[in-house]
């Protein structure tokens, strides 16, 4: 994998920057995969959010018959929990701290942070955050899992314990299965991490409701 930094999509604010959002997207997308989406989100501060996009690195994924294409780690198999590219998410992780790290270089607080991911994008934004050394303004984790949840137990950084999190999933996910995601939830509630769960008659991506959901999350957030 890519050691430099990563290219991103950025949307930047209007008026005065006083939040980001770093959203990271899913196996095979890019950056432009939830651009259009920041409109749908009606955020009473949309115009003070500084809206970043990462690409992911473009690396061979096993369950693709070895192909290249922008992954945050490797898929070994359809079986998403059995056999898990640790690393992989390691190393995502540690390239998604230097873009919290440039925010806050520009002044804003780390609290007015937030991390956001789709299916292997939500592994890396909760992977990412929930160790990350100050407190975070929230993370939002949809269509995902957390094959990394035990190794939290040790790893986990105390600013984060009261983070809110925002997990949604589809029911009928052919994907991602939705038990995979609750089992997330489950252990991280288990750890009382400061997390709420919303589930869609739908498959592996958003729906309306979930979006109107993800609005009032983040609208509570940044006021």
């Amino acid at each position: 994998m890519n050691s430099e930094q990563l290219s991103t999509i950025e949307i930047q604010p209007e008026a005065a920057h006083k939040y980001s959002v770093i959203w990271l997207h899913g196996l095979g997308a890019d950056g432009h995969d939830f651009e259009g989406l920041v409109p749908e989100l009606h955020l009473s501060a949309e115009t003070n959010i500084h809206f970043i996009f990462p690409n992911a690195p473009v690396q061979p994924v096993t369950v693709n018959g070895g192909m290249s294409m922008r992954s945050w780690y490797d898929i070994l198999e359809m079986s998403l929990e059995r056999k898990v590219d640790v690393d992989g998410i390691y190393q995502s992780a540690g390239l998604i701290e230097p873009l919290i790290q440039l925010e806050i270089d520009k002044g804003i607080p780390s609290e007015n942070i937030l991390l956001a991911g789709f299916s292997q994008g939500g592994v890396i934004a909760l992977h990412a955050g929930l160790r990350h050394p100050h407190k975070l303004a929230g993370i939002v984790a949809l269509s995902t899992y957390l094959p990394t949840v035990d190794q939290l137990k040790t790893e986990r950084s105390a600013a984060n314990n009261g983070t809110p999190i925002f997990m949604a999933h589809g029911i009928i996910d052919p994907v991602v299965a939705v038990e995979s995601g609750k089992a997330a939830f489950d252990k991280l509630k288990a750890m009382d991490y400061n997390v709420e769960w919303h589930d869609y008659l739908m498959e592996h991506r958003l729906c309306v409701e979930e979006i109107e959901h993800i609005s009032a999350f983040m609208n509570a957030i940044f006021i």
